[in-house]
């Protein structure tokens, strides 16, 4: 099944977004799906604003959007490809690994970042591993492979 939805229309809004993962504010880092292959692929968008508690600390004087925070953006996006496929079991998914990121330019507040997340496999059920890309303005912002388990 291929999406044909015109770019920026909403596929999965933050309600839809909010019953499908577990997290939440602070931690909710997905706004809005605008393209989705469940089981596939997925696109997805996180408006970065200066009012987002990490901004305090990091830094006050220059504002940037933590490394560590895109990724969990990214994993989160690649959540939402396997949430939805309905022969895995229900639970909780987290980070088992995390290979190749790379940060290409910083993420200020006022950027749209646009999260593209890729199944690249899935073993036994439990066990995956997503290729996932962030742009802001079609500038390659991180990129990298996240692998994920299913904790019991």
């Amino acid at each position: 099944m291929t999406d044909l939805s015109p770019p920026n229309s909403v596929v999965l809004n933050s309600e839809q977004i909010m019953g499908l993962l577990p997290h939440r504010y602070p931690f909710a880092l997905v706004d809005r799906v605008v393209e989705h292959e469940p089981g596939k692929r997925a696109v997805a968008i996180k408006n970065v604003t200066l009012n987002e508690p990490q901004f305090q600390g990091h830094f006050p004087d220059r504002p940037l959007m933590p490394g560590v925070l895109i990724v969990e953006a990214m994993a989160q996006v690649g959540g939402l490809i396997v949430t939805q496929m309905p022969d895995l079991p229900k639970g909780l998914f987290v980070f088992a690994g995390i290979d190749r990121v790379r940060f290409r330019r910083p993420v200020v507040p006022g950027d749209q970042l646009i999260i593209t997340c890729e199944l690249l496999s899935l073993k036994r059920k439990r066990f995956g591993k997503i290729s996932g890309v962030a742009t802001v303005d079609d500038q390659l912002v991180c990129s990298g492979d996240l692998m994920f388990s299913l904790v019991d």
